[in-house]
């Protein structure tokens, strides 16, 4: 079983693209870990904003509701003195 010097330079060839191959493949497989472990720190940040928000949110919330309780309020006593003064002009 005699193999020919051009058999095992076409050999040579092939192992060196496959040695090659798997060289990208890690690099680009090491790339996207990288940018992957950064977007789940992106996304970790992102929650913990929103958790330190939330408080404030839920406080605006309230406020929005007692400023609007207060509007219905106001709106009820312009309209009882608006018939007031309709009662006076008969």
């Amino acid at each position: 079983m005699a193999v020919s010097a051009d058999d095992f330079a076409a050999l040579e060839e092939r192992i060196h693209r496959a040695v090659e191959l798997v060289k990208r493949e890690r690099q680009a497989r090491a790339g996207a870990e990288a940018r992957s472990a950064e977007l789940e720190a992106r996304v970790t940040q992102a929650e913990a904003q929103v958790q330190a928000q939330s408080p404030m949110m839920e406080q605006l919330q309230d406020e929005l509701n007692a400023l609007r309780a207060e509007r219905d309020q106001v709106r009820q006593r312009v309209e009882r003195l608006l018939k007031q003064l309709d009662t006076l002009e008969l």
